[in-house]
């Protein structure tokens, strides 16, 4: 089995990769930080991995990355894009996008659309932030609409929701999850998360976080599909909107 993971150096991301290791999965580890995503492969038990860095606020570098993996695998049978970042702060790629926006969706979506023919199965971390988004697909980077970082934050997590439906409607095998509130850096500096982690009990294990991205990874589960601890959740995503996001999108990358 190869298995391509982003954000793959830290969190859920390292933590998965421990456990499909020790299923036999052969692991392709892709993050920013190659330090980091060294020291994870040092410490998993199962086939040697590959590790390569990309930069999401970067499309130039997913493309890059992109075209290694067609280069190196003819076939890919699980892609997890779990690379994510949440900002409380507006920022502005390179690339002229917002960067929750690019880095949460747009640059899975190119990477997932570039490899498509070579995918079985698209495995993607959303979070129940998803169930709150507004998004508006004639205003993704929320230039004409009130910001904050929750605010597109959401909308990126829906965005995920609304991608997963438009690859089962294209008869890709596509499911995203929410992980819970997990013990890590993670928008460590908002006061939000802040309290969530303060909560005794209620922020949980990176590995315990893994576990629905495991299984998903895995085992069957129905397409189209948002998954919360294993099992299926009703998702904010309407199949009409998920089309008109799927053509936004394109039109952002072309653009």
């Amino acid at each position: 089995m190869i298995t391509v993971i982003t954000g793959a150096s830290a969190g859920i991301g390292a933590a998965a990769a421990t456990q499909l290791s020790r299923l036999g999965h052969t692991l392709v580890l892709v993050g920013r930080d190659a330090a980091r995503l060294e020291a994870v492969a040092k410490g998993l038990d199962g086939p040697e991995p590959d590790v390569l860095t990309c930069d999401f606020a970067s499309l130039d570098a997913v493309r890059e990355l992109a075209a290694t993996l067609r280069e190196r695998y003819n076939r890919i049978d699980v892609l997890v894009n779990n690379a994510g970042v949440m900002s409380s702060r507006r920022q502005v790629t390179g690339d002229g996008h917002e960067l929750m926006f690019q880095v949460n969706h747009l640059s899975p979506f190119l990477l997932t659309h570039s490899l498509t023919d070579r995918v079985d199965k698209v495995v993607t971390t959303s979070s129940m932030a998803g169930r709150t988004g507004r998004l508006d697909p004639a205003d993704l980077s929320r230039e004409r609409r009130s910001w904050n970082g929750w605010l597109q934050y959401g909308d990126t997590k829906q965005a995920n929701m609304l991608f997963t439906v438009a690859l089962a409607a294209r008869g890709v095998h596509a499911t995203c999850f929410h992980p819970g509130v997990i013990r890590t850096g993670f928008a460590g500096d908002t006061a939000l998360m802040r309290f969530y982690l303060a909560v005794p009990g209620l922020a949980r294990s990176p590995e315990t976080g893994a576990r629905t991205l495991v299984r998903l990874a895995t085992a069957p589960a129905e397409s189209g599909r948002y998954y919360v601890k294993a099992r299926p959740r009703r998702a904010n995503a309407d199949p009409a909107l998920a089309e008109r996001l799927w053509e936004a999108s394109l039109s952002a990358l072309n653009g």
